[in-house]
């Protein structure tokens, strides 16, 4: 479980595979601190370290990816040399900072660009439909692993307001048009959904 707060920013080093892949990942943090096993968020994908090594100052380590996450997620367009926000599972007794975030990604949404100037600019993001109502002014999702409150919502869009030091410290600041990114909907976003529709006469 994690918050949406990202701690650091690693590197894809390589991407090996088809219908699965192997990835490697450099970060910033002390590989003693790391162990096998642990869960960690890769732009909002909680994925499992298989084998880890000091690296420099850092960490290197591995995960596996299985065809499921694949096809819900932005990694099969991953590639060596990109940044990755990242963020370590929560202990008991962290702040929660941010909201509480699974690491189980819903989808991937388009990126479409920044609307608006000033205090009132928004980024923008296309969605399908079948995730519309999931999305609620003021709630909150997680993008890439960063959580954000929804600022707007139209049609087949929603938009959310990042400050400077959020595009500082993580890869939001890198978005271009057409880029997607994960989305990972509120969990009482989703219960919400699926009451609703359970009270739906003939709903299974």
């Amino acid at each position: 479980m994690f918050t949406g707060l990202v701690s650091a920013i690693g590197r894809i080093a390589s991407v090996e595979g088809d219908k699965s892949r192997r990835l490697v990942v450099d970060s910033p943090y002390d590989a003693d601190t790391i162990l096998v096993g642990a869960s960690i968020a890769h732009n909002g994908v909680c994925l499992t370290v298989t084998q880890v090594e000091k690296h420099g100052a850092g960490s290197r380590w591995s995960v596996d990816v299985v065809g499921e996450t694949l096809a819900k997620t932005t990694i099969p367009h991953w590639q060596a040399g990109q940044g990755v926000n990242l963020e370590r599972s929560l202990t008991l007794g962290d702040e929660l900072g941010g909201h509480m975030v699974y690491g189980h990604v819903d989808t991937a949404v388009r990126f479409i660009g920044v609307q608006g100037q000033g205090e009132a600019a928004h980024h923008v993001f296309a969605i399908d439909e079948e995730y519309l109502p999931f999305i609620a002014v003021k709630g909150s999702v997680a993008l890439d692993g960063v959580s954000l409150t929804v600022a707007s919502v139209s049609q087949n869009q929603f938009g959310v307001a990042l400050v400077p030091h959020t595009l500082t410290v993580t890869t939001l600041g890198q978005l271009q048009p057409d880029m997607q990114v994960n989305l990972e909907v509120d969990i009482m976003a989703r219960y919400a959904a699926r009451l609703t529709h359970m009270r739906m006469p003939g709903a299974t």
